[in-house]
């Protein structure tokens, strides 16, 4: 890809994304896209190769000046996360459905072939997993969050454009991305980064769930990783769905908070568990993720709780 497009270019998976994507050969342009983009702070802004596009990605001239040039490849990573999609209804519609509804159909109208559009769709679009040991990438979708039900629309619009070769498309369902810096995001499975934070650096930690609630891991140079490779696989290998469960490390809070006791030592911090309902719920009842699909297409997870904790709290 030449000339690349990247939504939500400031956030935590967009600047992991963006500093991979200068590393990569024959990249001649890179619009990055998000609400702010402090130079200070994301010094890859300084880079010749970039072209910085502050504002809502869905306003027509936001729109219309990072499309000023017909991108090669797109990552759509921009979203108002789950619970503040939750308390804030009319802004999820407005930035995680309708906003990009209008990038799809603005990318469909380019002239040229069609851009290979990656797209950061969640495992909310599956709402309440099963409660079998394990489950399959084709387990049907349900999702309970407004923001679950507005990843999915997009998934399907997706697609829809991707038959009519408007775009060439490709939805990445993500699970926890660890470890997040940090910050109140809105991300209910913020707890997940939390933990390895404390943990890591020595520090106590009042967790939200129980030694027993499971969740999909997946460190965000894993992410960045299994986007790239989304970026480059043939559109004939690609289900009509255009959809992909990404494979995830699956594995109790226990087994990590021992997994770093191990890593660190007499170092590591202390976990005092005080499970919510809620919490555990929405983010500590995940089943054993099987993905042979996605894996046959080469995407991957982090292989094990070690190389995760190296490379999410390095």
């Amino acid at each position: 890809m030449k000339r690349v497009l990247v939504t939500g270019a400031g956030g935590f998976v967009g600047q992991g994304l963006v500093q991979r994507l200068l590393q990569q050969p024959g990249l001649e342009q890179l619009v990055a896209v998000d609400r702010q983009l402090d130079a200070q702070a994301l010094p890859w802004l300084r880079d010749r190769r970039v072209r910085a596009v502050a504002g809502d990605f869905a306003a027509p001239a936001t729109l219309q000046q990072a499309l000023a040039q017909p991108p090669d490849g797109v990552f759509h990573l921009a979203s108002l996360p789950g619970s503040r999609a939750e308390a804030l209804p009319d802004g999820g519609m407005a930035v995680n459905l309708l906003a990009t509804a209008a990038l799809w159909q603005r990318l469909a109208e380019l002239p040229g072939p069609p851009a290979r559009v990656v797209f950061a769709s969640s495992i909310a679009v599956y709402g309440a997993l099963p409660m079998e040991p394990a489950m399959h990438e084709d387990q049907p979708t349900q999702p309970l969050l407004s923001y679950g039900a507005h990843k999915r629309m997009a998934e399907i619009l997706l697609a829809d454009l991707s038959r009519r070769g408007g775009v060439d498309g490709l939805s990445l369902r993500l699970p926890g991305i660890v470890a997040r810096p940090p910050s109140p995001t809105g991300h209910g499975s913020a707890f997940m980064s939390d933990l390895l934070h404390r943990l890591s650096a020595g520090e106590a930690y009042v967790c939200p769930v129980g030694p027993d609630a499971r969740a999909w891991w997946m460190s965000l140079a894993c992410c960045v990783d299994n986007l790239l490779h989304a970026a480059a696989i043939p559109p004939a290998r690609l289900a009509p769905a255009r959809v992909v469960q990404l494979p995830a490390l699956t594995a109790t809070v226990g087994e990590v908070v021992q997994a770093i006791a191990q890593r660190h030592g007499a170092r590591a911090g202390r976990v005092d568990y005080r499970p919510d309902a809620q919490t555990e719920q929405h983010f500590g009842r995940f089943p054993v993720l099987h993905a042979p699909q996605a894996e046959a297409l080469g995407f991957r997870h982090d292989g094990g709780l070690d190389a995760l904790l190296r490379r999410a709290v390095p």
